[in-house]
């Protein structure tokens, strides 16, 4: 189990024992890193000052994909290895990760034609080693007004189809760190690093605060690895006086939409400006339509950032361009969502023009910085950063006894492609004992696979919903402590509910209490606190 429940147990495993890797940030880079080096027999501790998945990593495009643009800059390892990567992810994670078919439209006067697109298309797939779900289709003006017939018309000289993949990215990292401690990883959620005990002038110790306690701890390692995010330059600082800033922070925001205010048949590629630099995605899900996203630089804590009002107008913009006559207006928006993505300065003039490229910097007093990056790669990021560590801070003994990671294998053996096609079979029976329709059903088959089947047995009780089961197993499984992780992380309702699904908070809280104990008191604190992050990053609608 992967409990929250388990979490004081596990902050003394976090004072008394010595790891082979202690790792600071719980995102997908920092989950990566820990199934990796645990996957090889490393001793693992894994933290993070918020809830796992907190930061840049349930802030995402929610897509795994090559990267179809950076082609134009001549990127061709990085959409490579980003393409590689998604025929790995495909198979570890297929209930997580689904094929989508991409739709690039053509206008008048784009500076790419459609012979220019053709050749990118091509280069792509030959990128992928032609292993896509789909190969490309070239569409006349017609044929894309059949396949997306609330497209613009005006001026459209055809398109061009190609396949990438959408994603749940909070669940991914989820399972990236169930499967973690499964091998043996300790991970503990709130907990903060503030600084470091040095000897010789090394880093042999992280001191810590229990952000909900409130007590303070050390932690002691072999190695250490920074992984968090947009807040490398501050935890950078926070060790080494002298540290030097690596970032260019880019902030990207995202609006999600009901399907029947934007039906697409598969994901819609919109470019900002005559030059096509610039591009916004519309993608549909299986629970919502996702519009996004900007890329701005962004100053100060990567906590404070929210989605303002010029975010929206800029994307209901792109979107009412392209779709004229869906006559999208601001009430239409059931949620929005705003991240900061940390990317590696490299000089370039525009944010939108930075490198995804990432950094791994080791440092000679025991620390490795993890940054940048793409969502896409990052198993490919966590076996660079293992093996690194490995060469330059450990001893042949250990360099050997940690050569081989497993990170092939599936996240979850019971929702592995096979297990996903046997649990199709038992929607109907899954349907009959929880007395509901088989579209529930199918919901949690898609999202769990057999562990379903699990999930329903130890926790469906009369009238139940599948919401209610989700927030046992959430706490149970995914160390989850609060209701408001539950719907930000844990579960599509914020995003993807009208009013976020808040007219369940009663019996939600209610399952949450009776696990935590928590007075009448905790209970209105922690709705309270759900309701407060809705003012916050919505501000922008009063």
């Amino acid at each position: 189990m992967f409990a929250f429940a388990d979490r004081s147990k596990n902050i003394e495993k976090l004072k008394s024992e010595h790891f082979d890797l202690v790792i600071i940030g719980g995102g997908i880079t920092g989950a990566g890193v820990a199934r990796d080096a645990a996957s090889r027999g490393m001793k693992v501790a894994i933290i993070d000052a918020n809830d796992f998945a907190f930061g840049t990593s349930s802030r995402s495009s929610k897509l795994i994909h090559g990267g179809i643009r950076y082609l134009e800059n001549f990127e061709f390892h990085l959409v490579y290895e980003a393409l590689s990567e998604r025929k790995v992810l495909f198979e570890i994670a297929p209930h997580l990760v689904h094929p989508l078919r991409f739709l690039i439209p053509l206008f008048d006067g784009d500076r790419v034609g459609m012979g220019r697109m053709g050749v990118g298309m091509w280069a792509y797939e030959a990128l992928s080693l032609f292993e896509a779900p789909q190969l490309h289709e070239r569409l006349s003006k017609n044929r894309t007004l059949e396949r997306i017939s609330i497209l613009k018309p005006e001026g459209l000289k055809g398109s061009y189809v190609y396949s990438d993949a959408y994603m749940d990215d909070d669940r991914l990292v989820m399972e990236t760190l169930r499967s973690a401690v499964k091998q043996g990883a300790v991970a503990v959620s709130f907990a903060k690093a503030t600084g470091a005990r040095m000897s010789n002038g090394k880093v042999v110790g992280l001191e810590c605060i229990d952000v909900i306690g409130q007590n303070t701890f050390a932690i002691s390692g072999k190695h250490f690895v920074s992984t968090v995010g947009p807040w490398t330059d501050i935890v950078g600082h926070s060790i080494f006086k002298n540290w030097k800033r690596q970032l260019r922070p880019s902030k990207g925001v995202h609006i999600t939409l009901n399907k029947d205010r934007l039906p697409l048949s598969c994901a819609v590629v919109m470019s900002t400006d005559k030059d096509q630099k610039r591009i916004v995605f519309g993608i549909p899900r299986h629970e919502m339509i996702i519009i996004g996203t900007t890329d701005t630089d962004f100053q100060g804590d990567p906590a404070d950032v929210h989605t303002s009002k010029n975010d929206v107008d800029y994307l209901l913009a792109v979107a009412r361009n392209y779709f004229p006559g869906a006559n999208l207006k601001q009430e239409d928006i059931i949620a929005s969502y705003a991240g900061v993505r940390p990317l590696v300065d490299d000089g370039s003039t525009t944010e939108s023009k930075t490198s995804r490229e990432h950094l791994i910097l080791t440092d000679e007093r025991n620390v490795t910085f993890v940054a940048g990056g793409k969502y896409t790669t990052y198993r490919r990021m966590a076996q660079q950063t293992v093996e690194l560590c490995l060469r330059h801070f450990y001893n042949t003994e250990d360099r050997v006894r940690f050569a081989r990671n497993q990170t092939k294998n599936p996240l979850n053996p019971l929702a592995s492609a096979q297990a996903l096609s046997e649990a199709q079979k038992e929607i109907p029976r899954i349907a009959r004992h929880m007395g509901a329709s088989e579209k529930d059903a199918q919901v949690l088959i898609e999202r769990h696979g057999l562990e379903a089947i699990e999930i329903v047995n130890k926790y469906f009780s009369a009238g139940k919903t599948i919401w209610e089961l989700e927030a046992q197993f959430a706490m149970d499984e995914t160390c989850c402590g609060r209701i408001i992780d539950f719907y930000l992380r844990r579960v599509p309702l914020f995003l993807s509910q009208k009013n976020h699904g808040y007219e369940m908070l009663g019996k939600i809280s209610k399952i949450f209490a009776q696990k935590y104990s928590w007075s009448d008191s905790e209970i209105r604190q922690q709705i309270q606190a759900a309701q407060d992050f809705e003012k916050f990053e919505m501000g922008w609608k009063n």
